[in-house]
């Protein structure tokens, strides 16, 4: 994979549309608001928006619940990251 930006949008849940398990693998870094955030289920870079997994707590269809949080979203891949 030679692309150096993830897309615009990105879901970690293989039954959403915009689900990559390529871009996932790989690894990508999500910081919103000045802080990474590692607990990020979806994000959307050009709407502004993430959404969080709330806990251990799970819908009727066993899915996590999130909560949607809006404001500016910054993502790259982790392997691009410098070597510390």
């Amino acid at each position: 994979m030679t692309d150096t930006t993830p897309p615009d949008r990105l879901s970690v849940n293989p039954r959403s549309p915009h689900y990559n398990y390529d871009v996932l693998i790989r690894g990508v870094g999500v910081r919103f608001r000045g802080e990474e955030k590692t607990t990020v289920e979806e994000y959307c870079v050009s709407e502004g928006w993430i959404k969080l997994t709330a806990g251990k707590a799970l819908d009727r269809k066993g899915n996590p619940l999130t909560i949607t949080l809006k404001g500016p979203v910054e993502v790259w891949f982790k392997d691009d990251a410098p070597a510390a």
